[in-house]
């Protein structure tokens, strides 16, 4: 059963408690370590894994960013949705932190239904996060981040069509230290992160580190509370056991709880009670009752044993469970139309054996094989005021019956109109309290053997030679529960219960048509990506790279149980959605000037989809999307990371990402695709973020830092669609927009530092999706993008 989240919140965490934990982080400072001072443009060091062994990261043949926890604190960065303005071709919103939505190179990754496979995939420390309703995790604590662009299923998995984005959290080491920063701002704003490292043992070391944030949302709701706020606590705990002179094992146990506001989906066409359409003022029915409560779980174990000098192995064991409850508003109005709960559930369990072969030769290499078992599942809970869906739905009905009234929607004065007990003199009741369940589920259970090898023929040549295969079976589940009494669905002609008489038992749903108990269908299927990449070293500053790969997204198979045709009952309409696949051709450049000054990563990319899964509105009901084969789809890219120091105390960095992705015109048998033309969603086709770090010394060792920085996005479509809402006419996209951000602030010492920041500070007003749920129903609903923030942080480092 879901939870009701406001039954057992954690208790407010007030100031004082942040000052006793301020208190301790300052009373251990006993081995206190120097710190240089963190620059924003000290990345084009930095080592990497993501080739599963130790490379700085202009050797590594991928086009790859990553970032040091240090920076990633110095500037501000705490999820993985700040990340979209670091990284280029990389989009992200997190609406909610159950429904992030994540684009690599115009592919989006943004599903709540189980039953579909993300084409991205995100990881913590070698553990698959991938899964929407659980992967949105605070980054503190940090080792660093590494975002890789184009398919890496031989690295990362089935998964990962598209991209990656490995979290690589802190482990527990050797000697003692800690740190923390703890913050304030508008909206009232309260924050505290901190850690505490130690030696356990001559052989064991221990480290635990936690966050806290709240602050209220930038939405104000005329029916109570705030939207878009956070709430989120995080605690873990690592181990480090020294097994042997060239082995260890590293325990890491996460723990996450999040219950923030609601989501604010903000009606486009019915006005709030003032009259207006005010992205920021929203008019969500149920007040404070909206918001979510969710919890995660995560436990892994890292092994690396050294076999010889030419071989280790080295293990991944990963547990993870979520678990959450969300309450939205869909149609983002003051009527009782479509309130949704949502509760969704997850379990994973996750094995990998990789051997490892470096004998400091010509040839690099591993080859392993994993286990993955998984089983997720989505149950809503649909609520509707019948008086008032009817009024929505009143030209629809009255075109099927025409002795039914149309009645208004809203009342003069703005207010839902509610007046209407029953149709026809009361012919028929309507109910005012409506509801039914309905949901889906699916089980995965995968095996994969991979290998991957680096071949260096000459001083200047290497080719790299990667595959995976995959046996997956998967188990799809769907049910619709019966809800209580309704008249909407008989006058409708649809949703109903076999075999029951209209009028007489209350036998139909709204939405969705009773199913008689769980329906499932099974899949299995055998497949393989893999890579090829030829590389070419210059010189001893310059790299180039030329790759070809293969990625894809698995099978599916779409339940539904409603009526087709002109068949009086429903019945069970089962499609299996074919595999996509993509061909990714890449080219790509990266180097350094002599000196240091600057250095680039540059890539040219051509991706071709067949079979490409794309998510639309149906026509018919019960609405919703619906994943449909959308043919062919083609990416045609560019992207540019550059880093320059102009001066020991001045340096600066720019992203630039053009994307030109969208469907062909035709699919593989010469026909006319649906979507024929139109771009991807969620994709700018030009982007680029700017920002400068200038350090001025001043006396004593102390100095003042500034850090500015600039992100712009051309203008996006928020559904593959494109056009305007065919009932309302409106526009389903945001035109082009910058935001400003300032972090700056006096570093007294390496240890210690002030910072005051903040975020789009020109207040610039824009949107961050559009369509949604209330899309179906006629009712588009937008989210706006965070307004205004600021505040002040103090950290110290001991």
């Amino acid at each position: 059963m879901p939870r009701n989240p406001s039954s057992h919140r954690f208790a407010h965490v007030p100031r004082d408690i942040l000052f006793l934990a301020l208190g301790a982080a300052l009373a251990s400072t006993a081995h206190a370590q120097e710190a240089d001072p963190v620059k924003a443009t000290d990345l084009d060091r930095i080592t990497v894994t993501a080739q599963k062994r130790e490379q700085q990261i202009q050797e590594v043949p991928i086009s790859i960013n990553a970032y040091s926890g240090d920076f990633l604190q110095a500037n501000g960065i705490n999820d993985y949705g700040d990340l979209g303005t670091l990284v280029p071709g990389l989009e992200i919103q997190t609406q909610s932190v159950s429904n992030p939505s994540i684009s690599i190179r115009g592919i989006t990754a943004d599903l709540d239904d189980p039953t579909q496979e993300p084409r991205i995939s995100l990881f913590q420390d070698g553990v698959s996060i991938s899964r929407s309703r659980g992967s949105s995790v605070e980054m503190f604590d940090m080792e660093r981040v590494e975002v890789l662009r184009g398919p890496q299923g031989t690295l990362f998995g089935r998964a990962a069509e598209t991209g990656a984005i490995h979290l690589i959290q802190n482990k527990a080491r050797t000697g003692t230290s800690s740190g923390f920063q703890v913050g304030f701002g508008n909206l009232n704003q309260e924050k505290f992160t901190g850690y505490y490292n130690t030696d356990l043992s001559e052989n064991l070391q221990g480290r635990v580190a936690a966050f806290y944030e709240k602050r209220d949302g930038y939405v104000e709701n005329l029916d109570g509370g705030t939207l878009q706020g956070k709430d989120t606590r995080a605690l873990r705990g690592a181990f480090h056991l020294n097994v042997g002179e060239t082995s260890g094992l590293d325990l890491i146990l996460n723990y996450q709880k999040d219950q923030p506001p609601g989501t604010a989906f903000r009606s486009m066409v019915i006005p709030n009670a003032q009259g207006s359409l005010d992205p920021y003022v929203a008019n969500s029915q149920r007040g404070e009752g909206l918001g979510t409560d969710r919890e995660v779980y995560g436990a892994t174990l890292l092994g690396n044993f050294g076999i010889n000098e030419n071989w280790s192995l080295s293990t991944i064991t990963g547990w993870r469970r979520y678990d959450g409850l969300d309450k939205f508003d869909a149609d983002g109005s003051q009527a009782d139309l479509i309130e949704f709960d949502e509760h969704a559930w997850g379990n994973q369990f996750s094995q990998e054996f990789r051997f490892n072969f470096d004998n400091g030769g010509a040839f690099t290499g591993f080859a392993g094989a994993s286990f993955f078992d998984e089983s997720a599942s989505r149950d809503l809970l649909y609520q509707t005021d019948e008086r008032q869906l009817y009024a929505l739905l009143s030209p629809r009905a009255n075109a099927i019956f025409s002795f039914l009234p149309i009645i208004p929607l809203l009342n003069p004065d703005g207010t839902p109109n509610i007046s209407q007990e029953s149709l026809v003199g009361g012919l028929v009741p309507l109910n005012p309290n409506h509801f039914e369940t309905f949901g889906n589920d699916v089980q995965v259970r995968s095996y994969e053997i991979f290998a991957d090898g680096t071949w260096r023929f000459s001083d200047r040549w290497s080719l790299t030679l990667g595959a995976r295969g995959t046996r997956e079976k998967v188990t799809y589940g769907y049910h619709a529960d019966e809800g209580n009494f309704t008249s909407i669905g008989y006058f409708l002609s649809a949703n109903t219960v076999p075999n029951c008489q209209p009028l007489l038992s209350p036998c139909f749903n709204v939405l969705y048509n009773p199913t008689d108990g769980r329906i499932s269908r099974d899949g299995s299927w055998n497949s393989w990506v893999g890579r090829a990449v030829l590389g070419w070293q210059i010189n001893d500053d310059v790299n180039a790279y030329a790759s070809v790969s293969r990625g894809r997204r698995p099978n599916m198979i779409s339940i539904e149980y409603r009526r087709e045709g002109a068949n009086p009952d429903p019945e069970e309409i089962i499609e299996e959605i074919p595999a996509e696949i993509l061909w990714s051709y890449e080219v790509g450049l990266k180097g350094a000037t002599p000196t240091g000054s600057l250095s680039y990563d540059l890539s040219l990319f051509y991706y071709d989809y067949s079979n490409f899964q794309a998510s639309v509105a149906n026509d018919n009901p019960p609405p919703e999307y619906e994943t449909i084969n959308a043919g062919r789809a083609h990416a045609l890219g560019f992207e540019a990371s550059l880093f320059a120091r102009f001066s020991p105390d001045l340096g600066g960095f720019l992203n630039y990402s053009y994307i030109n992705a969208g469907f062909n015109a035709f699919n593989e048998d010469g026909t006319y695709q649906e979507l024929a033309g139109n771009r991807f969603r969620m994709t700018p086709e030009n982007s680029f973020t700017v920002g400068l770090d200038w350090n001025l010394p001043l006396s004593a060792g102390r100095s003042v830092f500034v850090r500015p920085s600039y992100n712009w996005r051309s203008q996006m479509f928020f559904e593959d669609s494109n056009d305007p809402d065919p009932l309302t006419g409106l526009a389903l996209e945001e035109g082009a927009y910058g935001l400003f951000n300032l972090r700056a602030g006096v570093r007294f010492n390496p240890r210690w530092d002030v910072t005051v920041w903040g975020n789009n500070l020109a207040d610039r007003k824009y949107i961050v999706d559009a369509g949604n749920t209330g899309l179906i129903f006629g009712i588009p609903t937008l989210i706006a993008g965070a307004s205004r923030m600021y505040g002040v942080t103090l950290t110290g480092k001991f």
